[in-house]
């Protein structure tokens, strides 16, 4: 039987690496890197504003779409080509129809029509005001905190018959920040160099990889339980050993196929769903890896009294390395 348990300093060194990038990108300050876009791109569903997609029936460049924006006082306005001839407009909110004037849309839509052949029958428009934009950063920060905390409870409660059950629900509750700053980190990478936007989808798409990932991780905690309450005499290093093999199998089989099926959905769907679909589909990847190779494996390092050595070791460190620094100066 492979030692998977045995190995799991390294897994939390991967994770390590696979999370820190994503991090950097979204600490880093906008500018920092080539295309000089920052992290997480917020959508007009968090910043309030207006968005216009737009199909043109000739070749155009996004300066010369920025032009005509320009012309039209809007020289806020951001310029996104999505496609050959398509371009996504984002500018501060337009203003509607004021007595028997033209609306700001109307405006920019009969210009770009005139000047550089857009075809309007194909014109896509949104518009986000400040007031549901705030509503929205709130409720989504909301429906993440109450899903944490509805999780935590209901694992708790569900393994109330092994010994310190609290551990499970806080060691999927580990796994799945694992797993969501993973997601962010991707979409911050993503945002930089690809211009990508996180919308409103991008919120349910992030609830949907919480819950694959707990769903992921119960699966091997139920094998754990099983066990546990099976062979009570036996060391738990094994026994979650034996649980992880026991569930490898079904774990991997149901992140292909799903996987199978995003990618179908990836190819076929409309670029509406895109962002929840590629959220979804990374969450599956790294949700997986999760449920073997991080919430089990904490929950053996906090049964073996790890965390706290770790944590007075690195404790000791930093008094050693200050007391070093100290008498460095002292003598200087």
């Amino acid at each position: 039987m492979l030692d998977i348990v045995g190995k799991r300093g390294w897994y939390f060194l991967v994770s390590a690496l696979l999370i820190l990038p994503g991090l950097v990108s979204m600490i880093a300050p906008p500018g920092g890197w080539s295309n000089g876009g920052s992290g997480l791109r917020p959508g007009i569903d968090f910043t309030s504003g207006s968005a216009l997609q737009v199909s043109f029936d000739q070749p155009v460049t996004e300066a010369q779409v920025q032009d005509r924006l320009d012309r039209l006082g809007h020289d806020e306005a951001l310029i996104q080509r999505i496609g050959t001839r398509n371009f996504l407009i984002r500018t501060r909110v337009l203003e509607e129809a004021a007595g028997d004037e033209e609306s700001e849309r109307e405006r920019i839509v009969k210009d770009l029509e005139e000047h550089l052949g857009l075809e309007r029958a194909k014109v896509q428009f949104d518009s986000v005001s400040p007031i549901i934009a705030g509503e929205t950063v709130r409720t989504a920060f909301y429906a993440v905190l109450v899903a944490s905390v509805g999780i935590l409870l209901y694992i708790w409660y569900a393994f109330r018959r092994v010994p310190k059950a609290y551990r499970y629900g806080v060691s999927a509750i580990f796994a799945l920040v694992h797993d969501v700053l993973f997601v962010l980190g991707v979409f911050s990478i993503l945002g930089r160099f690809l211009n990508m936007e996180v919308n409103s989808m991008f919120i349910v798409g992030v609830l949907i990889v919480a819950g694959y990932s707990v769903n992921d991780t119960i699966v091997v905690f139920d094998r754990i339980r099983e066990n546990l309450l099976r062979f009570p005499d036996r060391p738990l290093t094994a026994t979650v050993n034996q649980s992880i093999m026991d569930t490898v199998g079904r774990s991997l089989n149901t992140s292909f196929t799903t996987l199978f099926v995003l990618l179908a959905l990836l190819l076929m769907g409309g670029p509406s769903i895109r962002e929840l679909l590629l959220v979804v589909a990374v969450g599956a990847i790294i949700g997986t890896y999760s449920s073997i190779f991080v919430a089990s494996q904490f929950l053996v390092i906090w049964e073996r009294g790890e965390i706290g050595r770790a944590l007075r070791l690195r404790r000791r460190t930093a008094a050693a390395a200050a007391s070093s620094l100290l008498s460095i100066i002292g003598r200087g």
